[in-house]
Parts: structure tokens; sequence; C-alpha cells
């Protein structure tokens, strides 16, 4: 069996209240353990809908069909209502995702506040944030979360260094090939980072493929990925919208020799074996702004 890392992003309210639980129900049912990566405070998401002033973002909305798949709560919250702390409402299913034996990680405090000023944030606001975030985070699921993923995959050296103080076992925050560990200012090498190898759902539905043909084309993508493959879902979509597709597709992955697990899993026993790398601002076709990707380290 091929090992392909599972990571599921929760980003929102609903997508905690009601996607996760399903996703529950899913992996139970397929066997199958992934990393859930959890955003914990307030949901001001819809404040995101400013962003349809920019082209790009635009044509992401309209091609992935929006309205529909994420419906009107998740793309109006933090607007007209103030947003609703996620961790403090749903605690339930977070402390229930972790009994059923996933990873659980940090995806940010405040998703929103993370993607739309993770590239303006100095390192103290952004230590901050990962703390309020890492606290409620492990006070629910009883335990010191060990891993993380910041939101939108808005990471660049500020954010690696930020994190290097919370005794993470591994981070996964930005789009690349393989696990490697990144150098720190100070000429040491890092925590290792987990990149995101294929592209999402919202990605490449009305751009590379349909959404009838999704499972398809990421199927082939997931055979014939090299390295060490990681694909990323969402409770907001796979959990909810798309929850019989995604059931679909764990079912035909498996029938073609795919073993998702979590990101964990993917780390040698010894990371000094990790070569080492940077983590860049870059782009990601079919993404709007800027992410961080893997790059190859300095010369010294």
């Amino acid at each position: 069996m091929k090992k392909v890392g599972l990571r599921i992003d929760v980003d929102t309210f609903r997508g905690t209240r009601d996607g996760v639980p399903r996703l529950l129900d899913l992996l139970d049912w397929h066997e199958v353990k992934a990393s859930f990566f959890f955003s914990v405070g307030p949901d001001n998401m819809g404040r995101h809908l400013w962003r349809l002033m920019r082209p790009t973002f635009l044509t992401k909305m309209l091609r992935s069909k929006a309205a529909s798949l994420y419906g009107w709560d998740i793309l109006f919250a933090g607007t007209a209502w103030p947003g609703r702390e996620i961790g403090t409402a749903h605690a339930e299913v977070i402390a229930a995702s972790a009994k059923a034996g996933h990873e659980i990680g940090l995806h940010a405090w405040d998703h929103f506040a993370w993607q739309t000023w993770a590239g303006v944030w100095g390192e103290e606001r952004m230590t901050r944030e990962i703390e309020k975030g890492l606290d409620v985070l492990s006070t629910i699921v009883g335990r010191h979360v060990d891993c993380s993923a910041v939101a939108g995959w808005r990471a660049d050296q500020t954010a690696i260094e930020a994190k290097q103080g919370f005794g993470f076992r591994y981070n996964s925050d930005c789009r690349g090939t393989a696990p490697f560990r990144p150098r720190l200012a100070d000429g040491s090498l890092g925590t290792p980072q987990i990149p995101t190898t294929l592209p999402t759902w919202d990605e490449v539905v009305g751009r590379e493929t349909t959404a009838e043909d999704f499972n398809a084309f990421i199927l082939d993508k997931l055979v014939k990925a090299e390295g060490t493959p990681v694909y990323v879902v969402h409770a907001e979509v796979e959990g909810i919208a798309m929850a019989k597709q995604f059931d679909e597709l764990l079912a035909k992955a498996k029938d073609a020799g795919i073993a998702f697990c979590p990101l964990g899993s993917l780390l040698p026993k010894d990371i000094s074996s990790l070569p080492e790398g940077r983590v860049t601002r870059g782009t990601a076709t079919g993404r709007d702004g800027w992410l961080g990707v893997q790059a190859a380290a300095e010369a010294s």
C-alpha cells in the first residue's frame, strides 16, 4: 500500500459542528486515521468577502460555486454578527476527534485574521495568536497539542521563527514535495515541515476538472504522486456538501492501493535525516494570493 498523508482543515463554526462528525463517521467506516487541524477562536470567515474586488478571488468563488458549496452562513460569518467562538461551542466535537484516535493539530485562533494579516504581523503578534489557539485546543483535548498547520498556508520565515518555542513535533505550513527542516535565523534547523503536495478541491474544480469528475482526477494524482504525498480536505467541503463524493473517494483510493494516514506517520524516526530547506512566499495555481512554498536551502 502507498502511504498518503491525509490532512483535514477545519476553518469554521459550521465546518466543526456539521462537517467533522460526518467525517469521523466516514473515516471510521473506511478504517482511516487522519490529521485534523482545528480553528478554535472566532469564526470571522465572512470578512473575506472584501476580496471579491480581486479578480483572482472572484473567479475562484464563481468557479467553485462557493455559495452552494459553503452556504451563506459561512460566507457571511463575522460580518452582520460577531464571530462565534468555535472551540467554546464545539469542544465536544473536537474532543471526539481526538478520542477516535486521529492526530489533532492547531490550524488557527482566528482563521480570517491569520490569512489576512500573516504577511504584515511581526513574530511577537504571531506568537500571541498561536499561543491563544494552542491553549484552547490543548485544554479541549486534555494534552499538549504537538503539531500545527497555518491558515491558508500563509507562512514565511517570520511564521517559522514564531512557532519554534511551542514544542511542535512537526508543522505543515507550506506547499512543496517532501518533509524537510527549515533553516532558522540563528543558523540552527527548525521543526520539521510536512508540506501539502496535492491540489485541493476548490483549486481545480471548474479549472482543471468538473465536480462530477473530481474523484477520477484526484485519484489519478494520488496514484502517480511521488515522494511523500499529502492531500488536504476541508470539513466545510468534503464533510458537508461533498461528503458522498469523499466517501466514494476513500473506497476507490483503498482499491487503488492508497493507504491514508496522519501526517505524523510520514516523519522518519530520525529527523536529522531530513534535508534542510526554506519556506518562502510563492503562489499556487488556483489559489488567490501568496502562500508558503518549499524552497532549497541557501548556500552557506
